[in-house]
């Protein structure tokens, strides 16, 4: 299992993953994970703007960012998805928020059916600050589909072109194993989860049973199924889950 890596001036810590995101963060002890969304979702350029003026605005550096949650228009190639990437990245970089040329964000990207933009759009964000009265640690484990590995290969995707009820299942199974691997990696427990997401526009209901069997922490705060596909073509089940106790919203 990946080990966590300290973040040395984010204070928290985070499980490396590919280039375009972590696996998945958690704050340090003497502080917590706050999440923020936007009531008007922004171009994801425009979005880092916001970013950046918030933290300043409360006292924090860049490097308090955590986690993106994104939105795009529609599903993309395993290329375009790639291309994408690089340029989001980038941003990351100037914003020297890298350790040691690892990205440690975590990230969700999911395509809802009603976004009426060009690009992707930041929908919430994440970032770390301080409170020592917290006891229970707070995290964010980032979104995975069925990508084996998350390596971004058409050939790494399970029973890529199958929606059968089996194919389902099982591309449920693996993403349900993933979630429980990272938790596991984040040092984390299920009681700790406040929120599981599920992303698929495919029934879900057949599911229920076995997402609840894999995924304990669903039998207590449930399961929230957004009606949205994963941000590659082919990928059809994606999901992540967080442990936060504090929410702000941003008009």
């Amino acid at each position: 299992m990946t080990r966590l890596t300290a973040h040395p001036s984010g204070h928290y810590h985070f499980l490396p993953g590919i280039a375009p995101y972590s696996c998945g963060v958690v704050a340090d002890k003497g502080h917590e994970i706050i999440r923020v969304s936007l009531q008007v979702p922004q171009l994801w350029r425009n979005g880092f703007d916001i970013v950046d003026s918030y933290l300043r605005k409360a006292g924090h550096e860049r490097s308090a960012l955590c986690a993106m949650e994104l939105r795009s228009p529609q599903p993309f190639t395993m290329e375009g998805f790639i291309e994408f990437n690089r340029a989001y990245c980038a941003v990351l970089e100037d914003w020297n928020i890298f350790v040691d040329g690892v990205n440690p964000v975590a990230r969700t990207n999911v395509c809802p059916l009603s976004i009426d933009a060009p690009d992707p759009v930041l929908h919430a964000f994440s970032f770390v600050r301080p409170n020592s009265s917290r006891k229970q640690q707070t995290f964010v484990v980032a979104g995975a589909g069925e990508l084996l590995d998350g390596i971004l290969v058409k050939d790494g995707i399970w029973r890529c072109g199958e929606t059968s009820g089996e194919a389902l299942a099982e591309k449920a199974r693996y993403v349900c194993d993933v979630m429980a691997d990272r938790l596991q990696g984040l040092a984390a427990n299920s009681n700790e989860v406040t929120t599981l997401n599920a992303y698929t526009v495919h029934n879900i209901h057949p599911l229920l049973g076995q997402l609840l069997d894999d995924l304990p922490a669903a039998r207590r705060c449930g399961i929230c199924w957004h009606y949205t596909r994963p941000p590659v073509i082919d990928i059809e089940f994606e999901m992540d889950m967080r442990g936060i106790l504090a929410e702000e919203s941003l008009s």
